[in-house]
């Protein structure tokens, strides 16, 4: 009689591989959150954590959120939380009222993450999981590219972040997608189709079903692998240019009345890009504000193309150039 166990799916093993690694790199007493809508993505993530989990003696909890956007959507969180409650997982349905504050997706979003981040912040030490996958992150990456607001929008997404002091942690970014359907099959999972992944009014979609299989088929294969390949190196390269920008800064900055000063003779000694680095972060850090490059390249010639020009307008702040230094204060 032959007595060997059945072999384990590729896919299914790919992902608990992936969960495995993600959940070895964290604090070793936090309760695992995991983001299930109950699609195919966040369902084998799901699973991998259901298996994953009890070997690493961690507690897990599934969070399905119900946004109340769809007729149906209270039936489709039941459904996912029955389907975790069968692979061992503690539940939390939780039903979130969304604004229109950013539009649709972005309230939609909004809504989601504060009510994960609540349920999270009740178990703490506790950390969330997503199902973001690597074809997430490609189309994120062409979403920022579309947007042409410099390298920072095409680092795509973080496999860890911080929400609001909760480790946010994406295990399946190397992961396709199709690999989280073939692993819901092999288990037996039926997942969710939410209509909004198929409604071509959203950019996501349109890049999801249009953009990225047009550049598939006339550049040909790779092309999602290629753009997450590159999220990654420009989020290294980020990673570089903050570590410079924190040894620099110290030397360069100094308080102002209702602000702070940059030298110019400091700025005007370093690369445009480090320059430009420097005054975005700058203005973040003090004013929690973001700069277009308009408005960047625009502080940045009170430095390079000095001819006695006035202060310029920022989002929450003015900038102006006294004597040797460019002031930043508030307005």
């Amino acid at each position: 009689m032959d007595e060997r166990r059945p072999s384990l799916h590729p896919a299914v093993a790919e992902i608990r591989r992936a969960v495995r690694a993600a959940l070895a790199d964290l604090d070793p007493k936090a309760t695992v959150v995991v983001a299930l809508s109950g699609g195919a993505d966040s369902l084998a993530l799901a699973a991998a954590v259901a298996f994953e989990a009890p070997r690493a003696r961690r507690d897990a909890l599934a969070v399905i959120v119900d946004h109340g956007l769809q007729e149906a959507s209270a039936a489709v969180a039941a459904s996912a939380a029955e389907t975790a409650r069968g692979l061992g997982l503690a539940v939390r349905v939780v039903r979130v009222d969304v604004g229109d504050e950013g539009g649709p997706e972005a309230a939609a979003r909004s809504a989601r993450y504060g009510a994960l981040r609540t349920e999270a912040a009740e178990r703490a030490p506790a950390v969330i999981v997503t199902g973001h996958t690597l074809d997430d992150q490609a189309e994120t990456v062409l979403l920022g590219l579309a947007r042409g607001s410099g390298a920072a929008s095409l680092q795509g997404m973080a496999a860890v972040s911080d929400l609001d002091g909760i480790p946010l942690v994406r295990p399946l970014l190397d992961v396709r997608r199709e690999t989280t359907r073939a692993a819901c099959t092999a288990q037996g999972l039926s997942w969710w189709d939410d209509p909004h992944n198929t409604d071509d009014r959203f950019a996501r979609v349109r890049v999801r079903e249009r953009v990225l299989p047009a550049l598939e088929a006339e550049i040909g294969p790779g092309i999602a692998e290629a753009l997450a390949r590159t999220a990654t190196q420009l989020r290294e390269d980020a990673a570089a240019f903050d570590e410079m920008i924190a040894e620099t800064i110290e030397d360069i900055v100094e308080p102002a009345e209702a602000g702070i000063a940059v030298s110019v003779a400091a700025l005007a000694a370093n690369p445009a890009a480090l320059r430009h680095r420097i005054i975005r972060h700058v203005v973040a850090a003090e004013f929690h504000q973001s700069l277009t490059r308009a408005q960047t390249l625009e502080v940045a010639r009170l430095v390079t193309h000095w001819t006695g020009q006035g202060p310029i307008d920022l989002p929450g702040c003015r900038a102006a150039r006294v004597g040797g230094r460019i002031e930043i204060t508030a307005r």
